[in-house]
């Protein structure tokens, strides 16, 4: 056998072995969980990625009339409730409702009458809010009073119809 020959054949065995060899030789990685992560995003389904959500999508307009899939989507979720009103009033059924005048807590649902639809948005849990319809657009306001009839607010939690 000539030189070159056996140079090319040792090497393509050794080749050949570490291939072989080397799941061997890598550690294992087991993976956590999925239930076991930490979910830290907007939309996440979580009351800071409510937040989180309203916060990134400041300015946008395309929200218009739609405030019920506005707060679903920051909650991760969408198609739950009609309506804002019909939101409220499921709320109200499950005894989730509070129009005890206190403050909202981060992510809350903030429910106003100003339609036959209703509205709402999502707490900030500093006595404001995050909303449609706040100057055209996806906004702030310093106060559940920027809209008209306040009805309350409801627990923080993805909705569920």
């Amino acid at each position: 056998m000539n030189k070159n020959r056996l140079v090319r054949l040792t090497g393509a065995c050794g080749v050949a072995a570490a291939l072989v060899l080397a799941p061997l030789a890598a550690p294992s990685v087991i993976a956590e969980p999925a239930s076991q992560a930490v979910q830290m995003s907007p939309a996440d389904g979580t009351a800071q990625g409510a937040v989180e959500w309203f916060q990134q999508h400041q300015g946008d307009t395309s929200y218009q009339g739609l405030c019920e899939k506005a707060v679903e989507n920051a909650w991760g979720t969408t198609g739950v409730w009609p309506s804002a009103i019909a939101h409220w009033q499921g709320a109200v059924r499950a005894g989730k409702a509070h129009t005890d005048g206190s403050t909202p807590p981060k992510g809350a649902f903030v429910y106003w009458n100003i339609s036959q639809y209703g509205h709402v948005g999502i707490a900030d849990g500093k006595g404001g809010i995050y909303a449609s319809s706040i100057g055209g657009k996806i906004g702030h306001a310093d106060s559940v009073s920027y809209f008209k009839n306040y009805l309350g607010w409801s627990d923080p939690q993805v909705p569920r119809g």
